[in-house]
């Protein structure tokens, strides 16, 4: 891999994009063979915007049907290529620097995807290993109709009644650094040890939502949970019961994961420019508890 370089004095420029995306016909964002995913469809029209082969890196891979409106990545672009993404007319005084490019997207990536923000990367930035912690939002549309279909694609419907003070109990005995092996797939090699930094519920006429942060997540642990605390809210299981899965070695099958239309990726955080390269080595170090 290239070393990425933060100007275009030589070497690769990096990149850092803001993207939202409605993941419903997607195959998640990881870029897969004869898929259509998020990665797929941004680095296509990166590669024929720059005229070369470009990878973008994620802050989450999102799964599929998974959404986002924070989402950040990066990408290492060759810096003789970046020419090729201005219009050959001047850029208005105080018009920032990617705005031309963030408008040739809009019309390259499908609808479902848009590219917010584009600018150069600070030294030593990494969207995933840089970031400080996730932040998700799980919708559930408790009406007894279901959802409105403005919302369908966004909200799970819960026709069955929810207890929120159980479910926010239980939640209470999840945050904290813990092994989370029992909400997450496995995954040869990766740790299933996270920071869960909050987790609540709040109800807004029949649309319930729970906020979710980590330092960072396993693969398909935000659904788990809110499938387990579902369990509790429903009366099937008790608080004692969901503080008792974090004794578990492995994935759990006493619960299923919540439908992935209702979650979205919201945000993500970093620290100060000159934090950076020692958060990568921080977030590189195989955790233990």
């Amino acid at each position: 891999m290239n070393e990425p370089a933060t100007s275009s004095g030589g070497g690769f420029v990096r990149l850092r994009l803001d993207i939202a995306y409605d993941g419903t016909e997607f195959a998640g964002w990881a870029t897969q063979a004869g898929q259509r995913t998020v990665a797929g469809a941004l680095e296509d029209a990166l590669s024929t915007v720059f005229r070369t082969p470009v990878v973008l890196r994620a802050a989450g891979r999102t799964d599929a049907g998974v959404h986002a409106t924070g989402q950040v990545t990066h990408v290492d672009v060759p810096a003789d290529a970046l020419a090729h993404a201005f219009p050959r007319s001047a850029r208005p005084v105080g018009e920032p620097e990617f705005l031309p490019l963030i408008r040739r997207l809009s019309r390259f990536v499908p609808e479902e995807i848009r590219v917010l923000a584009i600018v150069r990367a600070p030294q030593g930035f990494d969207a995933r290993f840089s970031a400080l912690r996730r932040h998700y939002e799980y919708r559930l549309g408790t009406a007894p109709y279901g959802v409105l279909p403005q919302q369908a694609r966004f909200v799970t419907p819960w026709l069955r009644p929810l207890d929120i003070d159980a479910m926010a109990a239980a939640s209470r005995h999840l945050v904290g650094l813990h092994d989370f092996a029992a909400f997450c797939r496995h995954r040869e090699g990766a740790t299933t040890i996270r920071d869960l930094q909050r987790l609540d519920w709040v109800r807004t006429g029949d649309v319930i939502t729970a906020h979710v942060t980590a330092d960072a997540f396993c693969w398909s642990m935000v659904r788990s949970l809110v499938g387990a605390l579902l369990a509790v809210g429903e009366g099937r299981r008790d608080a004692d019961w969901c503080a008792a899965l974090l004794d578990s070695s492995k994935r759990s099958s006493d619960f299923a994961a919540a439908p992935a239309r209702g979650l979205t990726l919201v945000g993500v955080d970093y620290p100060p420019d000159d934090e950076l390269a020692a958060r990568i080595e921080i977030t590189r170090d195989l955790r233990t508890l």
